[in-house]
């Protein structure tokens, strides 16, 4: 009895001098935030993408971002833009637009001048390529000026319960506004949550039917009651508006040839986000593997949404990140094995879109396919990609 004893003692004692020794090792390891992970990770690989740049750009990502107002066509509008433009913020679709119109215009008459040698030799050229973007004059989102760092308000609801604006980054609003929805059109929103996009969607009122989709349960939860914030109720009946959780990348096999515009916004590293918070941090050590998948994941959506499109439809692909193994080369790839299962697609020059709005944000200056939208402390929007296809067959 008295050895059976000892033993346990032994035992014990044994057990404690392990325990001690897994917490000496456990302590020794040097821990890093997941935003540190971010950092590293960055300044290896945007430091060599980006070059000279990426001082400007990291100093952006580390600062406060700065925000748009997207206006509510669904609330008292009247009301809340003069408030806006009260406080010093405008509108950077209509001034994009108009200044775009202005140069246009200036640009005509000079070559239609009779002093100018050029005129009946480059006219019809120049008009070919200087055709504007189309814009939907119902996308109303407002800015403060460049260097401006004020912050808008929280929105408030009007007399009907919807709430004014909706606050997002300003450089979201492109891949909508690439996009280009037109009267009638069936749109497929592949990767909507948490809605802002979505909702951008819905202020153009051309739309015939808008599928809304989401993988993730919860952040679907979530759009809805950003919808029902910002939308009245007969405007998202499901003849109108479809809201789904389903796996995207399988919507090719369940709607093929369907949809005249198809926006697929895929999960990415969220370099912004990644920076700055460590709740939900794709860097954090347990989400390794996912991070490492992401590609994988987004040639798979990008190309499922390539195939729900219908011959002559528009998909525009956009991210929040820098990184050009989820940007161009997804495109790149995803446009191989498109081509492989008989979808034909090709890339449309959205240089006339970063031009109307080069005033408002800062562009990557000689993108490889697409364009991409760069932090800088005097714009602070971004980082945003997008690139738009066509389909052709």
């Amino acid at each position: 009895m008295a050895a059976r004893l000892d033993t346990r003692i032994l035992l014990r004692k044994l057990g404690n001098i392990y325990s001690i020794a897994r917490r000496n090792r456990a302590t020794s390891r040097p821990k890093f935030s997941s935003t540190s992970l971010a950092l590293q990770y960055f300044d290896m690989n945007y430091g060599t993408d980006l070059g000279d740049l990426w001082p400007s750009v990291r100093i952006g990502m580390l600062s406060e971002q700065k925000y748009g107002a997207l206006i509510n066509n669904f609330s008292n509008t009247g009301d809340v833009m003069t408030t806006l433009q009260v406080q010093g913020a405008h509108d950077f679709v209509y001034n994009g637009a108009l200044a775009w119109e202005e140069k246009q215009k200036t640009t005509q008459d000079h070559l239609q001048s009779e002093e100018h040698p050029l005129r009946s030799s480059t006219t019809s050229e120049t008009q070919e390529a200087a055709l504007p973007p189309s814009l939907s004059t119902n996308i109303k989102c407002f800015v403060f000026p460049k260097g401006d760092i004020s912050r808008f308000k929280s929105a408030r609801p009007d007399g009907s319960g919807m709430l004014g604006y909706y606050l997002l980054d300003a450089a979201s609003m492109l891949p909508v506004l690439a996009l280009d929805v037109q009267e009638g059109h069936n749109v497929l929103d592949l990767c909507a949550a948490p809605g802002g996009k979505t909702l951008a969607l819905l202020q153009t009122q051309a739309i015939r039917h808008l599928a809304v989709n989401d993988s993730s349960v919860s952040r679907t939860a979530r759009l809805r009651r950003v919808l029902h914030s910002y939308v009245p109720r007969e405007h998202l009946t499901e003849d109108r508006v479809r809201i789904t959780s389903f796996d995207g990348r399988r919507w090719g096999e369940l709607e093929r040839d369907t949809y005249d515009r198809v926006l697929v916004d895929v999960p990415c590293t969220t370099d912004r986000h990644s920076l700055q918070e460590e709740d939900n941090n794709v860097f954090s050590r347990v989400r390794a593997k996912e991070r490492q998948r992401l590609p994988l994941l987004q040639i798979q959506l990008l190309l499922a949404g390539l195939e729900a499109t219908r011959p002559g439809g528009e998909v525009v692909y956009s991210t929040c990140t820098l990184s050009p193994l989820q940007n161009e080369c997804v495109v790149e790839q995803a446009l191989e094995l498109a081509q492989e299962r008989g979808v034909s697609a090709q890339v449309q020059d959205l240089r006339p879109l970063a031009h109307v709005f080069r005033d408002t944000f800062h562009f990557l200056p000689t993108p490889r396919l697409g364009e991409l939208v760069l932090p800088h402390l005097t714009a602070n929007f971004g980082p945003i990609y997008l690139c738009k296809l066509r389909r052709t067959s």
